[in-house]
């Protein structure tokens, strides 16, 4: 049975966020980022915060799904702890980076305010 382990609202958009997405990669911090991050970051508020994704874990961003196929070694303590999520549109099954989170390689939504980002586990 599919269960939602992470939940969260964005609340702002930075302005070289379209320019990252274009190169396939959005950068996910929470309400608490210092403000030179602000810029290329996509602000959020978390409501679930169960766990991190995983492999096999859905992502359903602005009504568009990904599936995870590979979570660097920091990037669960990252989300839970930071809000930060880079989350990679490459396909690639191995992170290239430790906070890295890959989805299959395709176009990124343009992520507005209110959108909302939510992991799916499928166990």
């Amino acid at each position: 049975m599919s269960e939602v382990v992470y939940s969260t609202t964005v609340t702002a958009v930075g302005e070289l966020v379209p320019d990252f997405a274009e190169q396939g990669v959005l950068v996910f911090f929470g309400e608490n980022a210092p403000t030179e991050l602000h810029e290329f970051s996509i602000i959020h508020t978390p409501d679930v915060q169960t766990r991190a994704p995983q492999v096999g874990d859905t992502i359903t961003l602005a009504n568009n799904e990904y599936n995870v196929l590979a979570v660097g070694s920091v990037a669960s303590d990252n989300l839970l702890n930071l809000g930060h999520l880079d989350l990679k549109a490459n396909g690639l099954l191995e992170p290239e980076m430790p906070g890295d989170v890959n989805v299959e390689a395709t176009v990124l939504p343009t992520v507005q305010i209110g959108d909302r980002l939510i992991v799916i586990s499928h166990p």
